[in-house]
């Protein structure tokens, strides 16, 4: 077998801030056993982070940006993708917590030589760190201090390219020694709302690939880094280049659209919206109302997908999903691109989709306005114009007038307006974990939100959910469905490697089943290693159905043949698909202990009380079996057992390696060689 260590770059770079020093770290010895992105970050936090129970704002908080063997390799719609991890102040409580980014950084931070950065300390003055190949240069950042995410990263592109124009050649360094390239770095920037603390502030990167859901951008403010550049001339060895390109090209041909016919307008509505944006490049959420406009597909570093769109002004570029609807009241395509482009740019997260709907309820109800319970004067007479977000962004993000609560986030909001236990008992305000807003009911779509409250944040892989979700719904809405449900979910449970089409089973009996407690485990497992450890994308992956060539009697996807098949071309490593989801388990184990450490327990994994109490009242649709038949169910009239839920948890704790309090058991921990980590935890005498 070859010494050569496949797929990596070879070394970690590890930053101290506080007294603006680095240090260059051999990555074989983490990379063997905790591979990249997640796995890895989560165990160089665990070495670098000296007290984990310190609150996220913290200088002994750390953050690590971790990369995969996949990265800047031809591997689509995964070359992109870094992990980053840290204690997140967007969560209530506090957790250590993740995010992820595509666009071109995985790839950069790999040919500058790197396949993770970890950031320790606070620095005394503003800084933006450059890495160039072997240079690592702290430059003052105060110029940049107050600056927006985009002219941030123009004012570094400039500075680490002399001013090049695009797509000249320049030398690193100034110095032919130090390597040279025609592209622009890529950089992870804060915008002013992570200078400012917002909780819920973002790192963006080029103009809206964003690392959300986890107030690391706050955290980067807190340690006084506006920004982290990445350029390199190095390379990398894959075990075997032809096999890769092999592969690479039946995944386009058979999984992918056709580059003779690039359209992005609909071309078919019997598909769900997964099946369009593998079939169009350039669809996103905002694709239909964009038809009438000149754009070009936008996507990740080596994706085959392109589900973005870069559009004339610039104004709205890339924008998708839930950020490209957070405002959409005034109709106009204009205001919502505006926003997503605010959001991006001030670098507040998008997904607080919930907030300015919340707002005008309270406003509505009389409780929110000028002399009202809660005091503000908020624009509320031009919320059906783009002046209201306006407004409301810039005072969250400068913490000005009613934007200093908002800055804590909707939930703490809440709580000190004296909102938080009424409003979440009713389903007004429809925060059901952790602080998070409802992204899918886990009332009903048991995977996601049992998925999401044990683990450390809205769970947000759609792998699963684009199947059993909004392909029924999509089909039950245009008439007859293309295939019976029993016929549906037998298929994708085989092609899942499930044990009994029942694990497909969403009704009020089968989602607290033993069948559906391996739905959920395959679930967690599987996006810890495969979506966040090896920076699969979510919205490519697990690719179950061939959305592309869909036939009725041929439907089956590329998964999970074409991941382990990566795997092997890339690092040349055999992997069988069971060994990954046990490093999935392995990973969540040591997570699990981060928690504990900073005290979580048992009792703190409960949804909001409306989730307990308040039935579904719109149509969900999800594969049930009801009266003895398989059917799409409507799902109406839901709530979730509080018993059976903690039924459930038990039996997920158990898989999982816990006790029944929710520790890790120090025989599971000792399998995975983590002695150290059990040690810690029985000092704490939380082990199991």
């Amino acid at each position: 077998m070859s010494d050569t260590n496949y797929g990596y770059a070879g070394s970690i770079l590890v930053l101290n801030l506080t007294d603006e020093s680095y240090e260059i770290v051999d990555s074989a010895p983490y990379v063997a056993e905790w591979i990249g992105g997640h796995g890895l970050a989560s165990k160089l936090f665990w070495d670098y982070c000296e007290d984990k129970s310190v609150q996220a704002f913290d200088p002994k908080n750390v953050t690590v940006v971790a990369g995969n063997p996949f990265s800047g390799t031809l591997v689509p719609s995964s070359a992109a993708r870094v992990e980053i991890t840290g204690l997140g102040p967007f969560s209530y409580p506090e957790w250590y917590t993740r995010s992820s980014i595509g666009g071109r950084i995985a790839g950069m931070m790999k040919a500058a030589g790197y396949d993770a950065c970890v950031v320790r300390g606070r620095a005394e003055r503003p800084v933006w760190v450059s890495v160039e190949n072997d240079e690592v240069t702290f430059h003052e950042a105060d110029s940049l201090w107050g600056m927006g995410t985009w002219d941030t990263q123009e004012a570094v592109w400039s500075e680490v390219t002399h001013g090049t124009p695009d797509g000249g050649w320049y030398e690193f360094t100034r110095s032919r020694d130090g390597g040279r390239s025609a592209d622009r770095p890529a950089v992870l920037a804060i915008g002013p709302a992570g200078e400012n603390l917002v909780r819920t502030a973002t790192i963006t990167h080029d103009a809206s690939h964003v690392a959300g859901q986890s107030g690391l951008g706050a955290v980067w403010g807190a340690k006084n880094l506006k920004a982290l550049s990445f350029i390199g001339s190095k390379s990398f060895d894959i075990a075997d280049p032809a096999t890769l390109v092999d592969l690479r090209i039946e995944l386009q041909r058979d999984y992918g659209f056709h580059v003779d016919n690039p359209t992005i307008e609909l071309q078919s509505v019997a598909y769900a919206p997964m099946g369009e944006i593998i079939r169009q490049p350039g669809f996103s959420t905002l694709s239909w109302n964009l038809r009438d406009t000149t754009g070009r597909p936008e996507g990740c570093l080596g994706c085959y997908r392109n589900c973005r769109v870069n559009v004339k002004g610039r104004i709205g570029n890339e924008a998708t999903c839930n950020a490209s609807t957070y405002y959409t009241a005034s109709g106009k395509l204009e205001d919502q691109l505006t926003t997503n482009t605010m959001l991006n740019d001030l670098g507040i997260d998008g997904f607080e989709v919930d907030l300015i709907p919340y707002l005008r309820n309270l406003n509505k109800m009389g409780v929110m306005g000028p002399g009202k319970d809660i005091d503000t004067d908020l624009p509320f007479d031009q919320y059906n114009t783009v002046a209201f977000p306006e407004t409301l962004l810039k005072r969250i993000a400068y913490r000005e007038e009613i934007g200093d609560d908002l800055a804590e986030g909707l939930a703490r909001a809440a709580m000190k307006w004296g909102r938080w236990d009424e409003d979440t008992a009713t389903g007004l305000l429809q925060r059901p974990y952790w602080g998070y807003s409802m992204h899918y009911d886990p009332r009903v779509e048991s995977e996601w939100g049992f998925a999401t409250i044990l683990g450390e944040r809205d769970v947000n892989e759609h792998g699963l959910n684009w199947i059993i979700h909004w392909t029924p719904l999509i089909w039950t809405r245009l008439g007859d469905p293309w295939l019976s449900a029993e016929d549906f979910v037998t298929e994708i449970t085989e092609l899942m490697g499930l044990s009994d089409p029942k694990c497909l089973d969403f009704s009020e009996e089968g989602m607290y089943s033993d069948k559906m407690v391996e739905t959920i485990e395959w679930y967690r497992y599987h996006g810890r290693f495969w979506i966040q450890t090896m920076g699969m994308c979510d919205w490519a992956w697990p690719n179950l159905v061939n959305f592309v060539n869909f036939d009725q009697d041929d439907y089956g996807g590329a998964s999970p043949r074409f991941e382990l098949g990566f795997f092997k071309a890339v690092t040349g490593r055999d992997l069988t698909y069971e060994e990954s989801q046990d490093y999935g388990r392995k990973f969540l184990l040591l997570d699990r202990a981060i928690w504990i450490e900073q005290g979580r327990e048992r009792e703190d994994e409960q949804f909001a009380e409306y989730i307990y109490s308040v039935p579904t009242d719109t149509p969900y649709y999800m594969p049930a079996v009801e009266n003895g038949e398989w059917v799409y169910s409507q799902n109406l009239g839901r709530t979730l057992d509080r018993d059976k839920f903690e039924a459930v948890k038990s039996k997920l704790y158990e898989h999982d390696g816990l006790n029944e309090k929710g520790y890790p058991k120090k025989a599971e921990l000792e399998k995975y060689g983590l002695d150290d980590v059990a040690r810690r935890l029985e000092e704490l005498g939380k082990i199991g």
